[in-house]
């Protein structure tokens, strides 16, 4: 979310940015926007400012018996008072729409990000690991699975619909071993600490980390019965109680304004964790993971990773978020970057990691790493980490603010997440990394004290 008072005196660098993203220009539109609510205001601050002396000179009138002054001077106040009363709506709808202008502008490029249009335009980093050889022909990892008797999505289509599965005995065990492997590296070496948040939010904290109001269509939301049928807020909303369509129209739109959103990421409470805060610089880094499921609606991705667990509806996560200030963000996110690849390291699973150009960058994003694990059923490289800087662009929408410790006013804090790592997207990566000729997957080494001194998953007794 943008200052636009910062975007009237940067006009010229806020479209050359948002032309980089390959959006139209802006400025020009939001300055004359602006330009009309100050008029407003500074109309409205005269009629009030004329109010005022009018009610004044009203006193000195009747003082000096002049009754016809008096009463010139009483219409001329109820006049002003409609029309500051109109002056008023005028300026509280055109803050309004500034405001719903600004929340759909996504966050500016940082001058390192390479320039593209799309995935095409992202730049590899680095590359680690090298991927093995297998003599035989590799299975994807849902084929692993179900061979294993251990992958069930018929099971999950007849519970919850398409886009789930149901994971059982040793690779549900290897789910949760993979995440308390995550979350012990990440707060026993690399300084983290652990929460556990609240998976169900309200729609300010989805604003404050940017999922709203661009993206509503991408999430779950819990809507619980007495919201549908609160007559009291009908009969508060409703111009018309007796008509039905009306009426449930009028609790269909409490009820989703007051529906709390099932989390896309663990990113979404972790971040919310200080807003409406101002903090001691002193507490800062501040650095936060949590090991919660996931869900998404996935609306822009249809047709794509149709099989397996790639693209779920529901997914586990181990989410990291840094909390910091202006001048140690680089450097934290290069630090979150290098966490998230020590789980792939320890793991011995080949990954490469990318830089996105500014077409493929996420809406919040100053600057993205993705990381990218190798899928030998695939053939090919897969995203299991995305981590992202966001400067101030998160604490603006949350009113998240830290006190220097060298004095001064409250500077908004800058915000990083990444993923560290998508615990599903793993054990997809271990499975077929792992996977044996018989069909067997060998357990890495990393992660059999959590398995309970197992070596190998074979299949399931029938």
């Amino acid at each position: 979310m943008f200052d636009i008072k910062w975007i009237r005196d940067n006009a010229d660098a806020f479209d050359a940015s948002l032309q980089r993203r390959g959006l139209a220009p802006q400025a020009a539109a939001l300055v004359a926007l602006d330009d009309k609510r100050r008029a407003t205001l500074t109309a409205l601050q005269d009629a009030q400012s004329r109010r005022n002396a009018a009610s004044k000179e009203i006193g000195k009138a009747k003082g000096a018996k002049d009754e016809a002054t008096a009463a010139r001077l009483m219409a001329e106040v109820a006049d002003l008072k409609d029309t500051i009363a109109r002056g008023e709506d005028d300026e509280r709808k055109l803050d309004a729409e500034i405001k719903a202008a600004l929340e759909v502008i996504p966050n500016l490029p940082r001058a390192d990000v390479p320039d593209g249009a799309d995935e095409t335009g992202n730049v590899e980093v680095r590359r680690v690991g090298t991927p093995a050889r297998l003599d035989f022909t590799p299975k994807q990892h849902f084929e692993i699975g179900e061979a294993l008797g251990l992958m069930d999505f018929e099971a999950a289509q007849k519970i919850s619909g398409a886009r789930f599965v149901v994971l059982k005995g040793a690779l549900a065990r290897l789910e949760r071993a993979l995440a308390s492997f995550m979350l012990d590296l990440h707060t026993s070496e690399f300084g983290y600490t652990e929460v556990n948040p609240p998976i169900l939010v309200r729609r300010e904290a989805m604003f404050g980390t940017a999922q709203l109001p661009k993206f509503e269509i991408d999430q779950f939301w819990a809507l619980s019965g007495i919201q549908f049928f609160d007559m009291g807020e009908i009969e508060k909303r409703s111009a018309s109680k007796t008509d039905p369509q009306i009426a449930f129209q009028i609790a269909r739109e409490a009820a989703l304004e007051a529906a709390k959103g099932l989390i896309p990421t663990a990113e979404v409470p972790l971040t919310n964790l200080v807003r409406e805060q101002i903090i001691d610089e002193a507490q800062l880094p501040m650095r936060v993971t949590a090991w919660t499921p996931c869900f998404r609606s996935e609306a822009g991705a249809a047709g794509k990773d149709t099989r397996g667990m790639i693209r779920q509806h529901q997914f586990s996560k181990v989410e990291l978020v840094s909390i910091t200030t202006p001048d140690a963000s680089l450097d934290e996110h290069e630090r979150m970057t290098s966490c998230a690849e020590e789980v792939l390291k320890r793991l011995g699973l080949p990954f490469r990691t990318i830089v996105l150009c500014t077409g493929d960058m996420g809406f919040a994003s100053q600057k993205t790493y993705d990381i990218e694990v190798w899928l030998p059923g695939q053939n090919a490289y897969r995203e299991i980490s995305s981590c992202s800087v966001c400067g101030d662009f998160q604490a603006r929408r949350m009113d998240a603010r830290f006190r220097p410790k060298d004095g001064g006013k409250p500077v908004y804090v800058h915000t990083l997440n990444g993923s560290g790592l998508a615990v599903g997207r793993t054990l997809i990566a271990v499975l077929e990394n792992y996977q044996q000729a018989d069909g067997s997957v060998i357990i890495p080494d990393a992660l059999r004290p959590y398995m309970g001194g197992l070596t190998k998953i074979t299949a399931a007794k029938t």
